[in-house]
């Protein structure tokens, strides 16, 4: 066991360029690594590196107590240094510094401790005791990269705002002149930032894109060959629901698949895991399977040997297991959902033209297309009762499943039998059908929508679900006009996940749709549902997105609300940093976070705590798929 060095604090040891050469990131390799080669040992080192001062008090500190006391002193005389009127730091800086306190203090809280059955600061203690055996403990890499980073942060050591010299406490140039002499200064400012945010957004291809829409004609012709079938079907969205691919060897015989792809297709039709493409989704993907420019739209169906492993294994349960919304404690009669006071949830059709792998409900659809899926008429008439014993609710949400699979005449009955309830002022419909159907937006289902919108009195919305700008094609933006043009809007909601939260990523998403007439409704932080952990992105990077990559789009682009959604209470806006906070460090680097409900402040709900997945880890796999991590360095101050 290897004692540290006690060396004195120089976390910007060497600056060449702009790259911080002794920050953990080591960009040129483009992957996660220490540079040292002594594993653990070497990122013990950079931990007390990074704060000299936190590893001697703790190191001197004879019991945990005393640690801890003396940790809250350092931190209120750090605080109170950074009011000072000299203390050579930018005042932005400042802002970190007084985060990182925050942050810091909360983690050592005996309160969090005690909620969390676990001591992030008993670990510090015992590694600057040297009392910790590295090599047989549970402490990961995610771990001392936190701490590292959060050491720097309480010092105004973040390196946030290095741009090839450390900042200053001087005013910027164009602040000091006047007229068109500092416009023509900040113009160029600006004119840099657009060229960089340009740059980034033309790495992600549309599928307006010429090229991209030639070779998906290609696709259209082999897969109409295939199942014999010509153009006039290809435009019949019930040729495609007839033809959903529900098995391994259509979809191989159309498209390559690894290996690992085509044994989890299998093995989830083997065992009755709901699977199912729709033609039209599936011309959307690349023949080959090494372009990477499809990869949202192949993880958006193709599920991962690990996920179909976990719900074989719970097939029994699954019911209790995979609710991670607490459906059922919210669910006060069937087909109904409800966590707020003037809307409700309504889903008389369960099952949809093709499964989303991380669905909330994928512990309730048994199929694609499940000839059973329609709810009975007792059910649905008990269930549009019920809202008349609860005139509190004016919008109701149609979703299930996928309510535009249902056949005309089901869905007008429904919406006709909403509307002449006088309380309903709003009928929202859930749907990913512009995404993966857009041949079923026709006129004849145009005509029932427009028979109950009847502005002021009620209005009826489409809410649909675009996760790529990959999916955005000339068919989808048809299906889209069409509703727009009679009068309705159209919004977006989006899971924030592995395979859209690049950089820009979803600020081109969020411009595609603004092209074609969608506007940006929801990004959903991805739900902790342990089966789908491989899509799965930290909180961090969801907030990280927000204030610098969504912040620079015009505010038309930018019109969705980031939230978390607290399991069987509602939403949480990740907007509001009063609404949730950082109470605790994982081992494994895992950061655990208070989130308040929706009624705090009007009514006395307990909080949730929910366990993240490392940022390491994160960083790790953006690593794998060629990315830049420098560019994501200041992921480590968002909390």
């Amino acid at each position: 066991m290897r004692k540290p060095e006690e060396k004195p604090h120089n976390p910007r040891r060497k600056l060449i360029g702009t790259k911080i050469l002794d920050d953990v990131l080591q960009d040129e390799e483009n992957e996660l690594s220490v540079f040292f080669e002594e594993g653990l040992d070497g990122y013990i080192n950079r931990l007390w590196e990074s704060n000299q001062e936190i590893y001697i008090l703790l190191k001197e500190a004879k019991m945990l107590e005393e640690a801890r006391d003396r940790l809250y002193q350092y931190l209120e005389r750090v605080e109170r240094k950074i009011f000072l009127l000299k203390n050579g730091l930018h005042i932005l800086e400042k802002s970190t510094v007084r985060e990182s306190i925050r942050v810091f203090r909360s983690v050592i809280a005996p309160i969090n401790e005690y909620r969390t059955g676990f001591s992030a600061l008993k670990i510090l203690w015992l590694l600057a005791k040297g009392e910790i055996d590295l090599e047989s403990s549970v402490l990961t890499p995610g771990f001392f990269m936190e701490f590292i980073n959060l050491f720097r942060g309480v010092t105004g050591m973040s390196n946030i705002y290095v741009e090839g010299k450390p900042i200053n406490k001087e005013v910027p140039d164009f602040l000091k002149l006047k007229g068109k002499e500092a416009a023509v200064v900040r113009m160029g400012i600006l004119d840099e930032m657009g060229a960089d945010i340009k740059s980034y957004l033309k790495k992600y291809s549309s599928g307006l894109d010429e090229k991209v829409y030639q070779k998906r004609l290609e696709n259209r012709t082999r897969i109409l060959q295939y199942f014999n079938g010509n153009l006039d079907d290809w435009n019949s969205y019930k040729w495609h629901i007839r033809h959903v691919i529900k098995d391994l060897k259509a979809i191989n015989d159309l498209i390559k698949l690894n290996r690992e792809q085509q044994e989890a297709i299998e093995l989830a039709v083997q065992n009755k895991i709901a699977f199912g493409i729709t033609p039209y989704y599936l011309s959307l993907m690349d023949f080959e399977n090494t372009t990477g420019l499809d990869h949202a739209v192949r993880a958006q169906v193709i599920p991962p040997k690990d996920y179909v492993d976990i719900m074989c294994n719970n097939r029994r349960d699954r019911g209790v297991t995979f609710d991670f919304m607490g459906e059922h404690d919210t669910s006060p009669i069937n087909l109904i959902t409800r966590r707020y006071p003037m809307i409700a949830i309504m889903k008389p059709f369960n099952t949809c033209a093709q499964i989303c792998v991380y669905c909330q409900r994928n512990w309730e659809i048994e199929r694609v297309l499940e000839p059973k899926a329609m709810a009975s008429k007792a059910s649905i008439e008990k269930a549009l009762n019920w809202f008349d014993e609860h005139p509190e609710i004016g919008e109701v949400l149609i979703t299930g499943g996928d309510p535009l699979v249902m056949k005309d005449d089901q869905l007008d009955y429904l919406m006709g039998r909403l509307a002449e309830k006088k309380q309903i002022f709003r009928i929202r419909i859930g749907s990913r059908i512009p995404v993966v159907l857009p041949m079923r937006i026709t006129d004849k289902l145009i005509e029932v929508f427009l028979k109950y919108h009847r502005p002021p009195h009620l209005e009826v919305a489409v809410v649909t679900h675009f996760e790529h700008s990959y999916e955005v094609t000339p068919e989808s933006m048809q299906a889209v006009q069409k509703i727009r043009k009679a009068g309705l809007s159209v919004y977006n909601q989006t899971v924030y996940t592995m395979e859209n939260s690049r950089r820009f990523e979803l600020a081109k998403l969020r411009r595609d749709l603004k092209s074609i007439g969608v506007d940006p409704y929801y990004t959903f932080n991805m739900k902790g549902k342990r089966e789908t952990g491989r899509y799965m992105v930290p909180v961090a990077r969801i907030l990280q997105e927000l204030k610098e990559e969504a912040r620079m789009l015009p505010g038309l682009d930018r019109t969705d609300e980031p939230v978390f959604n607290v399991p069987r209470l509602g939403k949480n806006h990740l907007r509001a940093a009063q609404d949730h906070r950082l109470v605790m460090i994982l081992a494994n680097g895992s950061r655990v976070y208070e989130f308040h409900p929706w009624e705090k402040n009007i009514k006395p709900v307990p909080p949730y705590n929910y366990t993240d997945v490392p940022i390491y880890e994160y960083l790790k796999e953006l690593a794998k798929r060629g990315e830049k991590l420098s560019a994501y360095r200041t992921i480590w101050f968002y909390y």
